[in-house]
């Protein structure tokens, strides 16, 4: 069986796209190829990569996609979902028709506080992309 290809779009891909490809990966690798691209390209966020670690998911490695290059091969893809919140959203770029489109609206977790107010914002926010990424393997089957 031919896996289908879903392009996960966020502003930083910091934390919540690369959440949401790695679950997807995980969660239904067999069925779906999941990749993550971002509009404007940062080191993956600490919190990210801790809170992922709690459920024994490896985040350290991960580098951006080229926006261009996915942009390019766009028809390849099933299914892109934006995953930041509805104000970035209006930044996405535009992507082919035969691709299906989603957005799942989460918080920019870039919060003000203490590590531990911070960490717990990303857990929140690491939950939801999973029972969205659950929830989306479901209504796919």
């Amino acid at each position: 069986m031919k896996k289908e290809k879903v392009l996960f779009v966020c502003v930083h891909n910091r934390i919540r796209s690369q959440m949401a490809e790695a679950f997807l990966n995980r969660l239904a690798g067999e069925r779906f190829e999941a990749h993550s691209v971002c509009l404007d390209p940062v080191s993956p966020n600490p919190l990210a990569i801790e809170v992922m670690l709690e459920l024994g998911i490896e985040l350290s490695g991960n580098q951006p996609g080229d926006l261009p290059a996915f942009l390019n091969q766009a028809e390849l893809f099933s299914h892109v979902i934006t995953v930041c919140d509805d104000i970035s959203r209006e930044r996405c770029p535009v992507f082919p028709d035969n691709a299906s489109r989603w957005h799942w609206s989460f918080p920019d977790p870039d919060i003000e506080g203490t590590w531990d107010d911070k960490l717990e914002a990303a857990r929140e926010i690491r939950d939801g992309i999973r029972a969205a990424v659950v929830e989306f393997i479901v209504e796919q089957t």
